[in-house]
């Protein structure tokens, strides 16, 4: 399997991205081909020998520019040469315009004939010649686009002022449309001009991550400090970050103390205390103290580079509605073409006069607008990803982004989600013949190095206590249910009540406290020693209860959610009391408690057959199959990465609030994309038949194409208002 991402230059309307993606599906190994109009950029899936040089020349075959895209090449500087041939042009078109604009004044000052013609070549065929140029390319790949319909328009109406200025008798001064055709390649371009300068606006979410990469890193080797470019540092190294210096890699703080900002990372608005031990992320700002980090990841790997991947990958996916409007821009060109020869027919037979159909049929030409279309959808979704990314809100893809709009009911995990994650081992009842100290000896001996939240619980009690743990033998992670393995040469299992069942272990004498401390809320563990001559009974000789307490703003966060009209659902491994306290603190109506991880999918699945659209938040290796088999998966980044890898939305931060900030921002842009497509629909539906009806003036007809794209975007770009908890204008 391969993946190529290409810059293509010279797409100028939705028919363009359709063009360009035939022309990618037809290379063989080719499987998935997305073009993004907005973000100038292709995503191709395949497979076999494929390679970039085969991928660009088809481009190139199509009529475009190809070139591969590099994730960490830094970004060429853009220059303006759009905005100076704007401006030339307006120059050339303005003694054209200015007459008639003063003519309704009385004052009468059109240039002659010729000299009109003189003004009007050079903007015609020097400044629009990419308009000919890209026509002709449609017309070579047998479709059309908004280049076609400019050449065709603007041609039929300089074409006819230079057969009239021919025609015209001696003394003669016949009514000529340079003006026209001028000022639609001018206006046109001047559109253009400005959408681009609005989709660089689009992007400044994944600009400014990028900036947030420092060129170099002051490296400690063989007692030295070295300044050295950041592409030679190597995983292990010893990085020295001093006082107001960005972090350049992924690490681990091996001596100092101080306070990072990751506002641009996480979206977490305060600086967060480091010190030795706690990890930091590229591109943080160390904001006091000098702090010595060993490199656990550079360039590529390291968390921002992730979330830059991640913000590109789902602006350059296109939406499921985006498909539709892929088709009906298939067909835009060609239709509009047909509106125009039968508005040229019809008003010759109506009224006989070859100079007004004419000049109708541009004025259909010029006015319709496949770009509005094109970028309506995509430019909502850059500009949303773009400021949820930078409230530390990753969406995945664009599908993601367009379901969660629509999410009428959230699943929560409990343990890391809406708790803090962190269990504390609060209560240890043993046997007879058993003490505190040699159970705990053998539950941490049991756990070493386990990630589980009661693990560690039990490993820092112990460590607490000066317990020592010791080398187990045949541990076995349980799934869902605990662990066994030996300790000391006897056999142990360590779990859940479940678990206990399986075992047939008789808990008899501590199962009343057992239920007290559930029903208190508590989390009951079990910890059974292999009994009998051939170790095939068990006997419990503890129990452990733990605790944990509830996020700080989960309660704010989860009524937000409810005042929205979603349906929440606790979903939770843990014990029925445990589940319950956490629901009844939360506001929580339903519960589904001590369900094993494969479980979890299946009731995720189930809610969705109810027909409702499911969100599941997680953030445990075992939440990953629910995410998964969610509608849209939340996952905590503060989770595993394979919660993370089976979400469509990422929350770089452990807090709860981010889950209806992240329906908010798709409820927003999901508006932003329906209003734009009103827009441009309404646009084209009622100034194609305006213009067939000879009710619109073709330079009138090409600002109204000009600025239809521009308003488009612009509408777009108001998303970049949005903020967390905050009303924000749509």
């Amino acid at each position: 399997m391969s993946d190529y991402t290409l810059n293509i230059e010279g797409m100028t309307c939705a028919s363009c991205v359709a063009r360009v993606e035939k022309a990618l599906q037809k290379v063989e190994g080719v499987q998935r081909v997305s073009v993004n109009l907005a973000t100038e950029k292709a995503k191709i899936h395949g497979e076999g020998s494929l390679s970039a040089e085969t991928l660009i020349q088809a481009v190139e075959k199509a009529g475009y520019t190809g070139s591969e895209y590099r994730e960490n090449a830094p970004a060429a500087p853009v220059k303006d040469t759009q905005g100076r041939s704007v401006a030339i042009a307006a120059l050339l078109t303005l003694p054209l315009v200015l007459p008639m604009a003063l003519t309704p004044f009385g004052l009468h000052a059109m240039l002659p004939a010729w000299v009109q013609l003189l003004v009007t070549i050079p903007v015609q065929f020097v400044l629009g010649w990419h308009f000919y140029t890209g026509a002709l390319a449609a017309l070579r790949a047998r479709s059309g686009n908004m280049d076609l319909l400019v050449a065709l328009g603007t041609s039929a109406a300089f074409g006819l002022s230079l057969y009239l200025l021919l025609t015209a008798k001696a003394g003669q001064s016949p009514h000529l449309y340079f003006e026209a055709s001028a000022s639609v390649i001018t206006l046109i371009m001047l559109g253009k001009w400005l959408e681009s300068r609005a989709k660089r606006q689009t992007s400044s979410a994944i600009r400014a991550l990028q900036k947030l990469r420092p060129d170099t890193a002051n490296v400690l080797k063989d007692g030295k400090l070295k300044t050295i470019p950041i592409s030679e540092v190597s995983v292990g190294d010893t990085v020295q970050v001093r006082a107001g210096e960005r972090i350049p890699v992924d690490g681990i703080v091996l001596d100092g103390q101080s306070q990072v900002d990751e506002s641009l990372i996480t979206g977490e608005g305060l600086p967060v205390d480091k010190q030795v031990g706690n990890p930091v992320t590229a591109g943080a700002i160390n904001s006091d103290g000098v702090l010595l980090i060993e490199t656990k990841a550079i360039g590529a790997e390291t968390t921002l580079s992730r979330i830059i991947r991640l913000v590109e990958d789902a602006q350059a996916e296109k939406a499921p509605i985006q498909r539709v409007v892929d088709q009906v821009s298939a067909i835009f060109v060609p239709v509009v073409v047909g509106v125009a020869l039968i508005t040229l027919v019809g008003w010759l037979v109506v009224s006989g006069n070859v100079e007004q159909s004419i000049i109708n049929a541009v004025a259909v030409l010029v006015i319709a607008c496949p770009c509005a279309l094109g970028l309506a959808t995509p430019t909502a979704i850059m500009v949303g990803t773009g400021v949820a990314a930078r409230h530390g809100i990753l969406i995945k893809d664009s599908e993601a982004l367009e379901l969660a709009h629509n999410i009428n009911s959230l699943v929560f995990d409990k343990t890391g989600t809406l708790t803090v994650g962190h269990p504390k081992l609060t209560k240890t009842v043993c046997a007879p013949g058993h003490d505190e100290t040699s159970v705990l000896k053998v539950a941490a001996s049991l756990q070493q190095g386990s990630e589980h939240s009661l693990a560690k619980a039990v490993l820092e009690q112990a460590k607490a206590m000066h317990i020592e743990a010791q080398a187990a033998q045949h541990t076995r992670t349980l799934t869902g249910k605990g662990i066994q393995g030996e300790v000391e040469g006897r056999a142990f299992w360590l779990g859940n009540t479940r678990l206990m069942n399986e075992m047939n272990v008789n808990m008899d004498a501590m199962k009343a406290e057992a239920e007290d401390l559930q029903k208190s809320g508590f989390t009951v563990s079990w910890l059974a020693q292999a009994s009998g001559e051939n170790k095939q009974q068990a006997e419990v000789i503890a129990l452990f209860a733990f605790g944990d307490d509830i996020k700080p703003g989960a309660k704010q966060a989860l009524a937000a959610l409810k005042s929205l009209g979603i349906q929440l659902t606790l979903l939770t491994g843990d014990n029925r009391g445990s589940a319950d306290r956490v629901a009844r603190e939360l506001g929580i109506d339903h519960v589904i408690a001590e369900v094993l991880p494969q479980d979890k999918a299946d009731e995720v699945k189930a809610l969705r057959k109810q027909g409702r659209t499911v969100g599941m938040v997680g953030d445990g290796i075992n939440d990953a199959p629910a995410l998964a088999a969610a509608d849209v998966g939340l996952a905590m980044s503060t989770g595993t990465d394979v919660a993370m890898q089976a979400a469509g939305i990422t929350l770089m931060r452990g807090d709860p609030a981010l889950v209806p900030q992240s329906i908010d921002i798709s409820r927003r842009t999901y508006r932003k994309i329906r209003q734009n497509l009103f827009w441009a629909l309404i646009y084209n539906l009622i100034g194609i038949p305006l213009a067939a009806f000879g009710l619109l003036n073709p330079v009138v007809a090409g600002a109204a194409m000009a600025f239809s794209s521009v308003s488009v975007v612009s509408n777009a770009l108001l998303l970049r208002r949005w903020r967390p908890g905050q009303e924000s204008k749509s």
